[in-house]
């Protein structure tokens, strides 16, 4: 994948991410920059979501630990164990948010 490939992929899944937030009812705060999405909920925990362009990896930093995510056949997947990024994301977003979220629109 070229950079500018995957600096439009990237770009394309925190806007669906960003979306998926907006559209829930949960009390959940966001603000994206640089490539950078940064998760804040009512408990003061944050989620922060960021490109690493050199290694084209998403890295995702939760309460449950920090975890890099690649893009193979089809989806961001996670780098220890093949999870998929919005199946994992939803699950810590629900846990922080206190409520079920699904970050998958």
């Amino acid at each position: 994948m070229t950079p500018t490939e995957f600096t439009q992929l990237v770009d394309t899944t925190l806007a669906q991410i960003e979306q998926a937030i907006e559209a829930s009812d949960a009390d959940i705060d966001f603000e994206i920059s640089a490539g950078i999405l940064e998760l804040e909920f009512s408990n003061g925990s944050k989620i922060i979501i960021n490109r690493q362009s050199a290694s084209q990896e998403l890295w995702v930093a939760a309460k449950s630990g920090g975890y890099h995510y690649v893009w193979k056949d089809d989806a961001w997947r996670n780098t220890r164990d093949g999870s998929e990024l919005f199946v994992a994301l939803s699950r810590d977003v629900s846990e922080q948010a206190g409520q079920v979220v699904d970050v998958k629109l």
